[in-house]
């Protein structure tokens, strides 16, 4: 669904930018706000504003943030101001969907400094999904050691559906979401990257687990198939599971746990249909391919997925956080025991923009991106004390 933009969201940032100029430079969610959900009450801050379209975020071990924004800058915030955007960002192909997009720390970061991105790029008249290695600087001013580690196989025509989110896993090998490019049909395509998840060592090798790491069947780096444009990914800190929400057409959004060698439909079965209205594929179920763990329809256009494993929010332990551009909410999915999807709790609804990342703090607090021209890094505390 993400692939389309709502205008009057940019409008409405353009208000707001001009009102928070007249008023000294405050925008519109710089005023703390405690806000009522279905088993606590949470503060909400403004941690930072005056981000041009933020994709994603990952907090350094001191407590300052590193943020990407869509049209090619990084920067460091501390102490609730910008720095000047990094020198040694490649030049990123920022053109409908594409851009800088995720980052992530190395897990030995606060040691070697080392960290991973994503982006956009143009080749030989198409554009796709590359993968960057780098070293943030002592002085959080540049990117040194830039290298790609990846690149999807083929470039092509179009500025959709990138995927481009990053897990990384306990042995630090890294799962990368990577979207169909708006071609369905090569979500099907095993020698194609596009429509999979890719497994990949920090060095852009093939792990030993991959499930064709010969590439006798398809791509070696492939871990699974059949996803429309997965934007976020992530791991359960209890239990090592892999997760990923990806985008429908017309409904059909989904969460899945994508394991080797498994095909998730796409195109052939799905829970929605083409934007016309037209149906898609097969049906919603077919054998040898995969079941959603949950859908939307209608859809939400999820921008990024966390599980809640923080001291902060003890009673939302193990519930799924999924950040959400259509309907600008962060939706809380309640589990059983069984690991089943049992209940939704849409919160902020309309409340502070396009949603474009979640990421739980190591204090267990709630970070959220808002995908706008004067785009803020909001951060969700506690406004009361846990019960018990």
């Amino acid at each position: 669904m993400g692939s389309r933009v709502d205008r009057s969201t940019y409008v409405r940032a353009g208000i707001i930018a001009i009102a928070a100029a007249l008023a000294g430079g405050a925008s519109w969610a710089d005023t703390p706000e405690d806000v009522p959900t279905k088993k606590t009450t949470v503060h909400v801050e403004t941690v930072a504003d005056g981000l041009e379209h933020p994709w994603a975020v990952e907090v350094l071990p001191d407590g300052a943030y590193l943020v990407t924004e869509r049209p090619g800058r990084m920067r460091v915030i501390r102490d609730g101001r910008l720095s000047p955007p990094l020198s040694g960002v490649p030049q990123v192909s920022a053109r409908g969907q594409g851009g800088l997009m995720d980052v992530a720390l190395d897990p030995a970061f606060a040691t070697n400094r080392k960290i991973y991105f994503t982006a956009a790029l143009r080749r030989g008249g198409g554009s796709g999904t590359v993968v960057f290695s780098a070293a943030l600087s002592p002085d959080e001013r540049s990117l040194a050691n830039v290298t790609e580690i990846f690149a999807m196989k083929r470039f092509t025509g179009g500025n959709i559906q990138y995927g481009s989110r990053i897990a990384i896993d306990k042995d630090g090998s890294l799962f990368v979401s990577i979207g169909d490019r708006g071609n369905r049909d090569r979500s099907q395509d095993w020698r194609d990257d596009a429509g999979s998840i890719i497994h990949i060592n920090p060095d852009g090798s093939i792990p030993a687990s991959n499930p064709d790491r010969t590439g006798a069947r398809g791509l070696p780096e492939i871990w699974s198939k059949g996803h429309r444009n997965p934007q976020g990914i992530t791991f359960d800190a209890a239990d090592g599971r892999l997760y990923t929400v990806e985008h429908g057409a017309r409904g059909g959004d989904e969460i899945n746990a994508p394991e080797p060698g498994k095909n998730y439909g796409w195109p052939i079965i799905t829970y929605g249909r083409d934007y016309s209205g037209a149906e898609i594929g097969e049906g919603t179920a077919k054998e040898g391919l995969e079941q959603p763990l949950y859908y939307w329809d209608p859809s939400i256009a999820p921008g990024a997925i966390a599980v809640y494993r923080g001291k902060m929010f003890p009673e939302w332990d193990g519930d799924v956080l999924i950040a959400a551009l259509k309907f600008q909410l962060l939706s809380r999915m309640e589990r059983d025991s069984s690991g089943a999807f049992v209940a939704e709790e849409r919160m902020f609804a309309g409340s502070y923009g396009r949603i474009r990342d979640v990421v739980v703090a190591p204090d267990g607090a709630i970070l959220m991106l808002t995908d706008k021209d004067n785009g803020e890094l909001l951060r969700v505390s506690r406004a009361d004390k846990p019960q018990g």
